[in-house]
């Protein structure tokens, strides 16, 4: 019988959970109840707080006793992230849903996080129609408003948990109905791209396909560069073509689509074969043109769309930029290979085009050329567009050939 493991604060929404736990049981599925209160549970869970603090080294007595609800939130939180793993591979379940507010959901969201891809996780709470990157961050957790507080039934919570229930009901006990995928799995390339880099992404995917590869696309918007990472950390991939490493430009000037301080680490520090370029190098991302900082007024500024806008980088940000890169691609063990496009790092960084800047783009290539180890990482240079199919088709090649040593 399928189990869904149901987490929360027993000690303060007991009857909010007691009637999900129902719930759930009269559909047929079994349930595992985590406690993730401070306070003792108002009736009997199958995993304590206690044994939630222990994982985490600490005694929940002693919790308690110190009155501090962060310290109480961080410490089961962490005890959490090492428990729901484990049970999950002892079998204990095949799901997990939960309720809560802030506090709940920072609890419950980083144990979910670090279920496997795949593991239905259903994520009912009041912070789920805000920014919740902070919660799912590279996960496929499912976040389900609660449109009221979860503090009592009524009306609108009961029709909330019970599509709640539905849902990760189906999730799990419906799994079995879809057909399974028989198709023959092929070794995984993780490729990144930006709109100015389609094309030679494109050119690069077709290359790799025809040759017996699938390819994962991953758009450089910030969280798509933590997913890339997140997944070439969990070893999905046989190979790497970051092709499109603009987010370092977001990171380093001040725009909206950052990857943070570890993006282009995972392939390195994995040993994976990877072939990295510098795809949208010539920008930085903002909201409406309003939205632009003021500092920045007088730049060159390209309206994408509406809702996009684009910063020329400049030379100095490009040496930062360039730094940053060398630092990474330094990382590796060998496999790795830096592709330089010297006619432009993107589709309106070519002749012509808004953001044509040679003088920029030289002062990027040059910064990388002095600082890549050449014992590590291999340099290439064409005399193309990153758009260009021979060099998207070189860069493909290039990878099969690390990929093959």
């Amino acid at each position: 019988m399928k189990t869904i493991a149901i987490a929360g604060t027993f000690d303060t929404k007991a009857e909010e959970y007691l009637y999900v736990k129902s719930l759930v049981e009269e559909l047929g599925l079994q349930t595992l109840m985590i406690h993730t209160g401070a306070f003792a549970s108002r009736f009997t869970p199958d995993v304590t707080n206690q044994e939630l603090a222990q994982a985490a080294g600490f005694d929940i007595e002693e919790i308690v006793k110190k009155k501090d609800r962060a310290l109480a939130t961080d410490i089961l939180a962490k005890g959490m992230q090492k428990v729901v793993p484990e049970l999950y591979r002892q079998g204990k379940f095949d799901g997990i849903l939960s309720l809560g507010g802030s506090g709940g959901t920072s609890m419950v969201t980083p144990a979910m996080r670090a279920l496997p891809i795949g593991v239905p996780k259903l994520m009912v709470s009041t912070m789920a129609s805000g920014n919740v990157e902070q919660y799912v961050g590279t996960s496929d957790i499912i976040m389900m408003p609660s449109i009221v507080d979860v503090a009592g039934l009524n009306k609108i919570s009961k029709t909330i948990f019970r599509n709640a229930v539905l849902a990760i009901a189906g999730m799990v006990g419906l799994k079995e109905k879809l057909p399974a995928d028989t198709e023959e799995q092929k070794p995984l390339i993780a490729a990144s791209m930006f709109g100015v880099t389609t094309q030679g992404v494109n050119f690069a995917k077709a290359y790799l396909e025809k040759r017996g590869y699938e390819v994962l696309v991953f758009h450089a918007t910030g969280t798509g560069g933590k997913t890339m990472e997140s997944l070439i950390d969990a070893g999905f991939f046989k190979g790497v073509l970051d092709l499109t490493t603009t987010e370092w430009c977001d990171e380093i000037v001040g725009g909206v689509l950052a990857a943070g301080s570890h993006r282009c680490e995972a392939a390195a520090k994995n040993n994976v074969p990877q072939v990295v370029s510098v795809g949208a190098a010539d920008m930085v991302n903002f909201g409406p043109i309003s939205t632009v900082p003021s500092k920045f007024s007088g730049r060159n500024l390209y309206k994408h769309n509406p809702t996009v806008t684009l910063m020329r980088t400049t030379v100095q940000e490009n040496v930062k930029v360039g730094q940053m890169l060398v630092e990474k691609l330094n990382m590796a063990a060998g496999k790795t290979t830096l592709l330089l496009p010297l006619k432009g790092v993107s589709a309106i960084d070519a002749n012509g085009q808004p953001f044509y800047g040679p003088e920029e783009d030289s002062a990027l290539f040059e910064t990388l050329r002095d600082g890549i180890n050449r014992d590590v990482v291999e340099l290439i240079e064409l005399n193309n567009n990153i758009n260009d199919q021979v060099f998207a088709e070189a860069a493909a090649q290039k990878l099969i050939d690390l990929m093959t040593l």
